[in-house]
């Protein structure tokens, strides 16, 4: 991932974009569930198949300007127009759409967005504890980078056109990822389809940032929006990761001590179980999206730097934040409370243990922190947009 995040160069950045999905295929195939080997191989295909197109897209940018270095492109490959590209023989404009869908799909299918999401829920499911922590807070975000390092720095004409349609595409992410959020009833696929709602915030701040950065013509009037929309999409990216990973935690502490994670099977849980119950809560709560916890300020710069260019798909995506509001209460609700069912009587005195303090504490206190003083963090994303935007 380090080497991914410090390349200077595509070539480089393609071969570490691969080697990140290696670890987590055998993490899935060798330590998953039952279903584990379709997980893994739906998850390889999807992420394989995406990469042909931008490994393809790589060495034609390659060809056309003499270089990978990444800095030299934003020039050479963005000022590049007219004519006929020789080594291919198709005209220059062209080609540059066509290694702009590419890279888009390659890194939607990482985010993911709608609808190249189908293999999250699948892989999250299967996937032992540790590696829906690791897919939901580090693997989710390269797509998004992508977007940001690469996708709207060399397209950024292309990008400023088609900005209005990765803003539907964040939309429905939010909207029917809270659909099918609710319609679950195993906790961890709940929480799998909770990060493409998630995610969708990301993918609203990110059409901001196509739609002002890739015009032709600067947009004054909205260069401060874009930047609180971008600053936003960044910062959701970070809290996704601490809420996502602390929820698929605490997914795998009730799992192993009740060897189900059937909704309808629970009951009661927090009468047996009081210090899961109540970091549950608190976990479920920063998810959400509530005043005073992280998820709330990411979310709010998005939807603040959103608004004045993407109202009408905005207001739509509130119909997700109100899903996110039903399914993060269904799975609350479902687990926690009502009459405690005779089975889970025997898990009385079996609490969380100090190992698993050890884990979820630290998430929790980053929750916090970032929902009430964001600022220590926004200032060093703030700094690098802004310098992106000058």
């Amino acid at each position: 991932m380090l080497g991914l995040f410090a390349s200077l160069d595509l070539l480089i950045f393609f071969i570490f974009w691969e080697f990140g999905l290696v670890p987590m295929y055998f993490l899935i195939r060798l330590w998953g569930s039952a279903d584990r080997v379709y997980a893994s191989f739906k998850f390889m295909i999807y992420t394989m198949a995406g990469s042909l197109g931008l490994l393809l897209s790589i060495q034609i940018m390659g060809l056309a300007t003499g270089t990978y270095d990444i800095p030299q492109l934003y020039d050479t490959w963005v000022n590049m127009s007219g004519g006929t590209l020789p080594v291919v023989n198709i005209p220059t404009d062209t080609v540059k759409w066509l290694a702009y869908i590419a890279f888009v799909i390659a890194f939607a299918i990482k985010v993911p967005i709608w609808p190249f999401h189908t293999w999250l829920p699948d892989a999250h499911t299967q996937a032992p504890t540790a590696g829906s922590m690791m897919l939901a807070g580090v693997l989710l975000k390269l797509g998004a980078y992508g977007f940001i390092r690469l996708v709207i720095p060399l397209f950024p004409e292309q990008a400023h056109m088609t900005a209005y349609i990765l803003a539907i595409f964040g939309m429905l992410s939010i909207v029917l990822g809270g659909y099918a959020a609710f319609g679950q009833w195993d906790f961890k696929r709940l929480v799998a389809y909770s990060s493409i709602n998630h995610m969708g915030f990301v993918v609203m701040g990110i059409a901001v940032m196509a739609y002002v950065y890739g015009s032709q013509y600067s947009i004054p009037e909205f260069t401060g929006d874009a930047i609180m929309a971008t600053n936003g999409a960044v910062f959701q990216m970070f809290n996704h990761g601490l809420s996502a990973a602390a929820m698929f935690f605490l997914v795998g502490v009730i799992y192993e001590r009740a060897h189900t994670r059937d909704l309808k099977k629970f009951g009661g849980i927090w009468t047996v179980l009081p210090i899961f119950g109540s970091i549950l809560i608190f976990t479920s709560m920063a998810s959400l999206g509530l005043p005073g916890l992280n998820g709330f300020v990411s979310e709010f710069m998005v939807v603040r730097g959103s608004i004045g260019i993407f109202p009408v798909y905005l207001a739509l995506s509130m119909l997700g934040l109100l899903m996110t509001g039903a399914y993060i209460l269904k799975g609350i609700g479902a687990t926690l409370h009502g009459p405690t069912k005779p089975e889970w009587l025997s898990l009385k005195g079996h609490d969380m243990t100090l190992r698993e303090h050890l884990v979820i504490w630290p998430l929790m206190i980053l929750m916090l922190s970032l929902g009430i003083w964001p600022q220590w963090i926004v200032t060093f994303i703030n700094d690098t947009v802004t310098w992106i935007f000058s």
